[in-house]
């Protein structure tokens, strides 16, 4: 399998620019996020529309609530030239996936959205090629069908057999007994057999309650559990959040590492053997009802790269050493109203 990686959300976006631009077939893009104001350096809107009219096949699915920000219009103006772009649209359910697949190809995921805000955020994307895209078109195939896609172009590929004798392979949250790739199975069978060290990358910390069990565990049996999290992220009342958590379970042994620059990136790296990247957040939604996709594998040089990332990554941020900080009482009360929501708190 061959692979990149990108560790900022621009440099993401060069890439899948580039592979974008040389589409002679299809480009298919599945995004939470899918703003049309990053036009200044990457004008997405503008590239799409050029590589339908000189007959690549283009398809979009954009979620409804995190792509909200989209216009009519400009949605109008890409389906006029023949885009296929759907809005995924479910009851407290979204697709939280960040999925591009050109020519069959190359297919880049990860936590990387397409909006101007995130654009110098510290994320993980990765573009790959090689036998491991077969599951990632099935995955986006599957993806387009719940979203209530039509062409059979993309349909045939949710009958994709899975390829055999691989390091790597697609999880996502297609719940089934023809899935074996279940995202939240494997987060739970990697923890819990995890040896000597658990090192996660996530921008939010509301992990369910198995979570929380699981890494509890985790340290009785001393497997080194470390966790990298922006001191501040792009949500003020998720810091109070993730304040209160990463206070509550560094007693259990956590050890937090808080990123001084918002940090997007979704990386679960078991005993320097087995990495996944993807759009999971660790909370209900992401384990639950919200469509993602990651890539779990063992490929030795891509473990390997990604220690590199996670270890410069931990120099460059604060060690939590639990310090006692009083949590305002108006921040009380808003993590009080938060647990309606998410009464894993």
């Amino acid at each position: 399998m061959k692979y990149r990686l990108y560790t900022t959300s621009q440099k993401a976006w060069d890439g899948m620019f580039a592979a974008m631009s040389k589409a002679e077939k299809s480009i298919y893009l599945e995004m939470y996020i899918f703003a049309n104001d990053t036009n200044q350096t990457h004008d997405f809107f503008k590239l799409l529309k050029e590589k339908v009219k000189s007959g690549v096949e283009v398809v979009i699915i954009a979620d409804a609530y995190g792509s909200s920000s989209l216009k009519t219009q400009e949605v109008k103006s890409l389906r006029d030239l023949g885009i296929d772009f759907i809005f995924f649209s479910h009851w407290l359910k979204r697709t939280h996936r960040k999925i591009l697949i050109v020519d069959n190809k190359i297919a880049f995921l990860g936590g990387v959205n397409i909006k101007e805000k995130s654009r110098n955020w510290r994320d993980m994307q990765i573009r790959l090629q090689g036998a491991i895209i077969k599951p990632i078109l099935k995955s986006f195939a599957n993806s387009y069908k719940k979203s209530g896609g039509k062409r059979q172009s993309i349909l045939k590929f949710s009958f994709t057999p899975f390829p055999k004798k691989i390091k790597s392979f697609i999880v996502d949250n297609v719940l089934g007994a023809k899935n074996p790739y279940y995202l939240n199975r494997h987060y739970r069978a990697k923890i819990k057999n995890a040896k000597q060290s658990i090192q996660i990358v996530t921008p939010y910390f509301l992990p369910p309650r198995w979570l929380i069990a699981l890494l509890d565990d985790a340290c009785r049996r001393q497997v080194n559990v470390e966790i990298i999290i922006p001191k501040n992220t792009d949500i003020r009342y998720l810091d109070q959040v993730n304040f209160l958590n990463y206070c509550r379970f560094s007693a259990i042994g956590i050890k937090f590492y808080l990123s001084k620059t918002m940090n997007h990136a979704k990386i679960l790296l078991i005993d320097d053997k087995e990495v996944m990247i993807g759009s999971q957040n660790l909370d209900i939604l992401s384990f639950g009802p919200n469509l993602e996709a990651g890539i779990l594998s063992s490929q030795r040089t891509l473990v390997n790269d990604v220690k590199t990332i996670i270890e410069k990554w931990k120099v460059e941020a604060e060690p939590f050493l639990g310090e006692n900080k009083k949590i305002k009482i108006t921040h009380k009360i808003m993590i009080f109203f938060f647990r309606l929501f998410y009464p894993i708190l």
